[in-house]
């Protein structure tokens, strides 16, 4: 699958990213009412998922494309009355341990064995919003692997350039999750450079 070497990519340089961090640095900061723990808990999650739902077989192709998935789960998101996302966040990063590193790698050879198992095939599997294939699933672990990388070095001050491959995949993902969610033209229009995007525009949850 071509968007195998992409989350291959993307997942590397978090980890990359990840080794930079003091612990210290796991008390402060890091998005909204996330403190980096949490926010680095929710990242690794994009390994933890693909590992899970690899696992799975679903009964139908529900959801068709990564643009797909973000608009059911901005819909998901949208009666998130509970704050059961944020929590999820919270558990990841308290899951984490002591050693949050090697959780992650763990994580990541976890995927990894789960994605080499299909041997190049491509099942539907469950997710959250519904039966994907893998290779339009991965895309949407790219998309945050490399957006919460680029929260993560802001939050915490550290350099991080995604891999190019990442950044583009991402990129596409979001401008075509724009459209699915009736925000493609004031995407269009801020990228030319015609007007800002509205406050609290995101083509995520």
């Amino acid at each position: 699958m071509h968007t195998r070497a992409t989350f291959d990519a993307a997942a590397t340089a978090f980890l990359a990213l990840v080794e930079q961090l003091p612990l210290p640095a796991y008390d402060g900061p890091g998005l909204g009412d996330w403190d980096l723990r949490a926010l680095v808990g929710h990242t690794g999650r994009s390994l933890v998922t693909v590992a899970t739902y690899l696992g799975t077989r679903a009964g139908a192709e529900e959801v068709a494309s990564p643009a797909a998935y973000f608009g059911a789960v901005s819909r998901i998101a949208g009666v998130d009355a509970d704050g059961a996302i944020a929590r999820r966040g919270v558990e990841a990063g308290q899951a984490l341990g002591a050693d949050p590193l090697t959780a992650l790698r763990t994580s990541y050879a976890e995927a990894t064995a789960a994605l080499d198992a299909l041997a190049g095939s491509d099942p539907v599997v469950t997710t959250i919003a519904g039966g994907m294939r893998v290779s339009a699933y991965l895309p949407t672990r790219t998309f945050e692997l490399t957006v919460h990388c680029l929260d993560i070095a802001r939050a915490t001050g550290v350099g991080f350039t995604p891999p190019t491959e990442a950044l583009a995949e991402a990129l596409s993902v979001a401008a075509a999750s724009a459209v699915e969610l009736g925000l493609g033209p004031d995407v269009l229009l801020a990228l030319t450079g015609r007007r800002p995007l509205p406050p609290g525009c995101s083509v995520v949850p």
